[in-house]
């Protein structure tokens, strides 16, 4: 018996999980290029394209070479990338054997990301950008209304504009998905209306989110770019996004000290992670008690707490446990113990774990 505590990976729930968002995406008449930081598992990124993506989006120029590296030709770097000192270098490797679209906020940003694929190269690889907007997360992105001045720059660089996009993230929030999804859509079309009236094609007008994907409007949008579908956690789950049965990734656990309504389990946040929203009822949550709730995580210790009167497990049961944040936990493991029929019938490397620059 495998040593706890593990994350696993059941692979039907998986699969269903893949073709759902596939068939949506084919339904909305979008293409779909999944975010890979969730899962970073080439295993996964395969199963992906088998079942229609176009190509894979990342967050790293690290992630991008991983996947570069499994066979994965088309990439999508959707972070404003600065690209200076090894980084450049790094990124015009890239280019030379992929298809790359970087994100892009700013006029210096695309100024410099131009300067890095000439280097060194007569004419330059081959570089695509895409304008990032802010459509209300408020994080990285330029207004809609100033998106072709940024794509001006990027023209007059020498690179090529695919078009625009954003991320939804204030979907992350109670019944935020839908007015999240509408601002996104605004937004986008407002900086697409700004570069074909500068005389720039806006083919690619990109977005979407998990929670947010269900209410995406296919009649603005071209591309969805959704992350935690493929395993979904305890987040998806408290937001309406999924529900206990679809979650695809656990933590096996084991419980190693009990008390009246208390189990404390051995997967603490240095295997779950430490991400708790503001809308989260804990730090985890248990498809198999689903009224249970992890109170508190310290760094080898979770503890969880059961309703009155339930029965709390024996020292040595085992519990699937599933993260708050999908993303952060699989960041955490070198490996996903693959189970079929609750069986183990392999495991998956993370392999771009710790891939962040």
């Amino acid at each position: 018996m495998r040593d706890t505590p593990y994350l696993a990976v059941d692979v039907d729930l998986l699969e269903a999980n893949l073709a759902a968002m596939a068939e949506h995406a084919r339904t909305l008449g979008l293409a779909l290029r999944p975010h890979a930081k969730t899962h970073k598992s080439p295993e996964i990124a395969r199963r992906q394209l088998a079942r229609g993506a176009i190509g894979l989006t990342v967050a790293t120029v690290g992630e991008a070479e991983v996947f570069a590296a499994a066979g994965v030709d088309d990439l999508f770097i959707a972070y404003p990338v600065w690209a200076e000192g090894e980084r450049a270098d790094r990124l015009r490797a890239l280019a030379s054997r992929s298809r790359v679209r970087v994100g892009a906020d700013s006029i210096e940003g695309v100024r410099m990301l131009a300067a890095a694929v000439r280097a060194g190269r007569p004419g330059g690889a081959p570089l695509a950008i895409a304008i990032e907007i802010d459509s209300g997360h408020h994080r990285s992105g330029t207004a809609p209304d100033r998106a072709a001045e940024v794509a001006l720059a990027a023209r007059e660089a020498g690179l090529d504009v695919d078009g625009v996009f954003t991320f939804p993230g204030h979907s992350y929030g109670l019944e935020a998905a839908s007015p999240a999804a509408g601002e996104e859509a605004a937004a986008l079309g407002t900086a697409r209306d700004a570069l074909v009236a500068s005389g720039i094609p806006c083919p690619v007008v990109s977005g979407g989110s998990t929670p947010s994907a269900r209410a995406a409007d296919g009649g603005v949008l071209t591309e969805l770019r959704p992350g935690v579908y493929v395993f979904q956690d305890a987040q998806q789950w408290e937001l309406g996004a999924s529900d206990p049965g679809s979650i695809a990734l656990t933590a096996c656990a084991t419980v190693v000290s009990r008390r009246a309504g208390v189990a404390v389990v051995d997967a603490g946040s240095k295997v779950l992670g430490a991400d708790r929203a503001g809308f989260a009822s804990g730090f985890g949550r248990l498809p198999d008690h689903p009224e249970a709730r992890v109170v508190a995580v310290s760094e080898h210790h979770a503890t969880i707490a059961f309703p009155a009167g339930a029965a709390v497990p024996p020292l040595g049961a085992r519990l699937r446990v599933a993260p708050n944040h999908v993303c952060s936990a699989v960041n955490l493991a070198d490996e996903l113990v693959v189970l079929r029929a609750g069986a183990e019938v392999g495991t998956w490397p993370v392999a771009a774990r710790g891939a962040n620059t």
